[in-house]
């Protein structure tokens, strides 16, 4: 199984490496406009193969992505200084009308999933730009809150001493500030949080006062809303939590799983907001993503996932206006 990877940066490579990490797939076509850089990209990730897994990595152009079964998208531009957002949309809107359709002139049957920031507006453009080339619904998806909703789950396993596998939480909304963490539906062990902690409180001090501190929740929203700032801040990028969370996706797609992912995907409408495309949790399988639905929310989580998907709205609506 082929997948291809568009943009062989510092996110494009990580996910290629992360794949061969973890035996996913069982070749790797690195693609970029610097054509050096993809060379040396996939010469270096695949000299890590023979302490791995049997997976063949190289680079290659557009046609080279013919028969791949899902396009890694992580083309695009660094904002410039003194640049706005909406100038580095534009750009990235150009990069993407170039390279969408080259994508799909070589894999018209590849599934598409975006890692270009911000994602949200990054994936509707997509979304956008394949379906005028003939792509099915569901092909384009990009990786959204998936890795936030991990952080989410970590923390709260950790708080609350339980295996992060066994915590059932998400991250909905934009893959940004406005992001929105579902407090009000998480679950432990198929338990509300609630009534887990207070049938667990003598197993671990920390459970009462977690049900009553609203400043340690405000302290777990801080490091899963703020968590790439503070990377960034530290090392000038992200890159290794993005890797992991791609590699994810993908296996979900070749192997079928129809797992529930918090991917980024057009919706029709959200909370009253018409055509907007952020990350609810989607059913994906072996086509993309298969159906979506909406976690159990509270008035106040509601009315923040409507203001995080006007954000998204409004920013499509003044990108468009400016085309």
């Amino acid at each position: 199984m082929k997948v291809g990877v568009v943009g062989a940066g510092f996110v494009g490579a990580t996910c290629a490496y992360a794949m061969v990490i973890r035996g996913i797939g069982r070749e790797i076509v690195l693609v970029d406009k610097n054509a050096s850089r993809a060379q040396a990209e996939a010469d270096d990730i695949f000299h890590a193969v023979p302490f791995t897994h049997a997976l063949r990595v190289r680079s290659g152009d557009y046609p080279d992505l013919a028969g791949s079964r899902v396009v890694i998208v992580a083309a695009g531009v660094a904002q410039k200084p003194a640049e706005s957002r909406l100038q580095l949309l534009q750009r990235n809107a150009a990069v993407f009308q170039e390279v969408i359709p080259n994508i799909l002139t070589h894999a018209p049957h590849a599934i598409l999933l975006v890692v270009t920031n911000p994602v949200d507006i990054m994936t509707h453009l997509a979304a956008r730009y394949a379906v005028e080339n003939g792509a099915a619904p569901g092909h384009v998806l990009g990786s959204g809150t998936t890795l936030d909703t991990a952080r989410f789950r970590a923390l709260l396993g950790d708080h609350l001493g339980v295996d992060p596998s066994h915590v059932h939480a998400y991250v909905v909304g934009e893959h940004g500030d406005s992001e929105v963490l579902a407090w009000s539906s998480v679950q432990i062990g198929g338990l509300p949080m609630e009534q887990y902690c207070l049938a667990n409180k003598d197993y671990c001090s920390r459970l009462p006062r977690f049900l009553s501190n609203a400043q340690l929740r405000r302290e777990i929203d801080d490091k899963v809303r703020q968590a790439a700032y503070h990377i960034i801040q530290g090392k000038g990028a992200t890159y290794y939590g993005i890797g992991g969370a791609v590699s994810h996706i993908v296996k979900v797609i070749l192997r079928d799983q129809r797992s529930l992912l918090t991917v980024s995907a057009p919706m029709a409408e959200v909370e009253g907001v018409a055509d907007v495309t952020l990350s609810l949790p989607h059913l994906i399988g072996g086509t993309g993503v298969l159906s979506n639905f909406m976690p159990a929310l509270n008035d106040e989580e509601r009315a923040a996932l409507k203001k995080s998907a006007r954000i998204i709205r409004d920013a499509l609506d003044q990108l468009d206006s400016h085309r």
